[in-house]
């Protein structure tokens, strides 16, 4: 098997999107004075996450736009079902100033990008926005190592299905068997690039290396420095994954 392109999840792959999530929601709590509601911090985040995963798979059954599942994040977070779109837009745009100023990349992304330009194409698949990833991945300095950029919310499908994955395939013109797929997430990444017939990666940035096995069909890492390795021999970056 040759693997000719690398297709990547973007949040909590390449971008630290936990950390920006709960230093921004922390900042942006403190200056809209709700902290005191909230208890802690983090309970304002697990609750922040929690409406957050409720509306997205609202989203993700095609009951409501891109758009409306995120001002709903804003009126549920704070029990206020009366908020105007307007109002609700204005909220999340207040608390993404604050979470943009937390973002950044992981310190292995560089290197491994770098290491696989000339030996592999690069794109990505996200289940967020073009517009969202977009504007991301150009203020990473990251969105020109990749061929095309392909998102949920303009693709009408999303990960796990198989359809997403194929879409991402099928922009780069090449088999499934062909291609690899790298992202955080076991089931929504894992699961759904194996079941889709590419190469299924999972970055396991957050058990380290805690014994869990990956299911059949994957290879779980790390580090991004194991990737190479796994893609191929043609690549002389990184070492073999232990985690098979």
């Amino acid at each position: 098997m040759s693997i000719r392109a690398v297709v990547w999840d973007v949040d909590d792959t390449l971008f630290d999107y936990t950390t920006a999530d709960r230093e921004g929601m922390r900042a942006h709590l403190v200056a809209e004075g709700l902290m005191a509601g909230y208890g802690t911090p983090e309970q304002a985040l697990d609750r922040w996450r929690e409406v957050t995963d409720g509306q997205w798979a609202r989203f993700s059954a095609g009951e409501v736009t891109f758009e409306g599942q995120r001002r709903d994040r804003v009126r549920v977070f704070l029990d206020r079902p009366e908020l105007t779109d307007a109002e609700a837009e204005e909220w999340f745009r207040r608390y993404i100033g604050h979470y943009e100023a937390a973002w950044a990349v992981f310190p292995d992304v560089v290197p491994v990008l770098d290491a696989l330009a000339a030996s592999h194409r690069h794109a990505v698949l996200s289940n967020s926005s073009l517009t969202v990833q977009d504007h991301k991945l150009r203020v990473l300095g990251l969105h020109h190592r990749f061929e095309t950029i392909l998102c949920a919310a303009e693709l009408g499908v999303s990960k796990p299905e198989a359809a997403a994955f194929l879409a991402a395939c099928e922009a780069l013109a090449l088999p499934p068997h062909e291609v690899a797929y790298v992202g955080d997430h076991p089931e929504i990444d894992g699961r759904g690039a194996a079941d889709a017939g590419l190469l299924s990666v999972w970055i396991d940035r957050r058990s380290g290396t805690a014994a869990v096995e990956p299911p059949s069909g994957r290879h779980r890492i790390a580090t991004l420095a194991e990737l190479p390795a796994i893609l191929g021999p043609d690549t002389r970056f990184g070492a073999r994954s232990t985690f098979g």
